[in-house]
């Protein structure tokens, strides 16, 4: 009779199959070992979907979820030490965006393996480590094949094959993920690093919010989506199959408690509340901004502006003036983009005037000494790379306050705080009839980031921007504690006090734009 050799298939799927298990799920494993553990029906789907991937019934599983909802905890730790529990053969691999916190899991699994060691029968892991084996982030069980494996996505996998890869936020952050360096980077890992170590049969489970169309989850459903099981569990359900039975509208049951959804969606905006919330990286009606977002001031008397149905009077508000320069008056060139702004008591962000033209350098400080004379504003808000030019120099010589900005994020990251202000009725422009040209900078804004030009984009997020760090509500301002100290040494501090008399509401926050 001639037997045949199991296949490297049937030997990796043999490591998966379904045994009685001490605990049924990676939840209740986690319930065991820490009673403070909070179950919801999200993670009960999850629970669930990730006992198919160890009985073999899938492969290839993603988690997208809202942040702050106990995904990774429950997959990159404690799954992985489920896994381990039921076979101490299996080579685990788990991924992150940096070293660090890859092994901030191995490290956790490695505790609990040292912790729940044999004293007690009940909550006894089994795992006990090789002594030569024991660094946080590359570990082996006492005499058997298994063990973790963490790495960052900008590292290698290197010695044995994978027989289970958690990739957990291959990208930091939103600023990451509007870097195609930072998306091809992720790609790159995944082609290069993560697909050679597959072994036979391996499992992979991807957990991350969605920052991007183009993010590593985009780009494998583009390629392949029938190769993957999806579970995209938004915070708030948008339709009749949603995956935890909702009705359109009902939000989750959060981990943390009565988590106010409708606060988050209105601090964040909606380009972050799709992406990170929604697990839909692009709103559903297109750019950043919405048209419905972009309110108009109207006056409301001498020195009064009626915002809605509040009336603020511009003696109480701060001035400043925030400026975009081009190098060049060539008609496919960029704009100079400059405005006036306003901070109110309640914190509206108000834009009271403004320039978009093309302008010789010659004629850049005529044009913003006009805006800040008119209005009678203080500082001068300019990218640090103007601090070259003639603006500045001209500014300096006619005393007159220049703050610089700098440009540490991309221009969609740096919009975000904007388009966040706009989406919760705090930032208004000039009426049409007072400023024709306001017209202008909202097609821009709605635009963006696709269009042509992002000149006046640039002038409102530096607005938000300024607006965040130097303003805070007046209890808050009146806590008790050190004061902060203003980011100029006291020009900005002084202004604000010599145009109001007192600092009133405005704290000013040292905090490097």
């Amino acid at each position: 009779m001639t037997v045949t050799a199991p296949s490297p298939w049937e030997i990796a799927a043999a490591r998966f199959q379904p045994r009685t298990r001490r605990w049924a799920t990676p939840g209740a494993l986690a319930a065991e070992l820490d009673p403070t553990t909070v179950q919801t029906p999200a993670l009960d789907l999850i629970d669930d979907e990730l006992i198919a991937v160890a009985d073999g019934r899938e492969d290839r599983l993603m988690v997208f979820m809202p942040p702050q909802e106990g995904k990774s905890v429950r997959i990159s730790h404690r799954f992985v030490e489920w896994l381990l529990v039921e076979n101490p053969d299996l080579r685990v691999g788990i991924v992150s965006y940096a070293d660090e916190m890859a092994r901030r899991w191995g490290s956790d699994i490695k505790l609990d393996a040292q912790t729940f060691d044999g004293a007690d029968e009940t909550t006894d892991l089994g795992l006990r480590l090789r002594a030569d084996s024991r660094a946080a982030g590359r570990w082996q069980i006492e005499g058997r094949k298994g063990g973790v494996y963490c790495v960052g996505v900008a590292g290698a996998l290197t010695g044995k094959p994978i027989d289970v890869m958690v990739i957990d936020d291959p990208i930091k952050d939103l600023e990451q993920a509007q870097s195609a360096v930072y998306r091809e980077r992720a790609w790159r890992f995944w082609q290069a690093v993560a697909v050679p170590r597959l072994g036979p049969g391996a499992r992979v489970v991807l957990i991350q919010t969605r920052w991007h169309e183009a993010d590593l989850g985009g780009r494998l459903l583009a390629q392949n989506p029938e190769r993957w099981r999806v579970v995209s569990i938004p915070a708030i359900a948008e339709s009749e199959d949603d995956p935890l039975g909702r009705r359109i509208g009902e939000p989750m049951t959060s981990a943390r408690g009565d988590r106010d959804w409708a606060a988050i969606r209105r601090d964040v905006g909606e380009y972050v509340w799709a992406a990170l919330y929604q697990q839909r990286p692009q709103p559903a009606d297109g750019g950043l901004f919405k048209r419905a977002g972009l309110r108009h001031w109207v006056s409301g008397g001498e020195q009064r502006l009626r915002l809605g149905d509040r009336i603020v009077d511009l003696r109480d508000c701060w001035k400043f003036l925030t400026v975009d320069l081009a190098a060049s008056v060539k008609t496919s060139a960029d704009y100079t983009a400059a405005a006036v702004w306003a901070i109110g008591p309640a914190g509206d962000l108000v834009m009271l005037d403004g320039i978009r033209e093309r302008l010789d350098p010659a004629g850049h400080w005529p044009a913003v000494r006009g805006l800040r004379e008119r209005w009678s504003a203080d500082v001068v808000f300019v990218e640090s790379r103007m601090f070259g030019t003639t603006l500045v120099y001209e500014a300096a010589q006619g005393g007159v306050p220049v703050q610089e900005l700098h440009a540490d994020a991309d221009k969609v990251t740096r919009a975000l705080p904007a388009t966040a202000r706009a989406d919760s009725g705090r930032l208004w422009f000039p009426p049409l009839d007072r400023m024709p040209e306001v017209a202008d900078w909202r097609d821009e804004l709605l635009a963006f980031p696709n269009g042509v030009h992002d000149d006046c984009v640039d002038v409102v997020a530096y607005a938000a921007r300024v607006a965040g760090a130097h303003w805070l509500p007046a209890e808050t301002a009146s806590l008790p504690g050190p004061r902060r100290t203003p980011v100029d040494d006291g020009v900005i501090s002084q202004a604000y006090a010599a145009a109001t008399g007192g600092a009133g509401g405005m704290d000013f926050m040292s905090v490097d734009y």
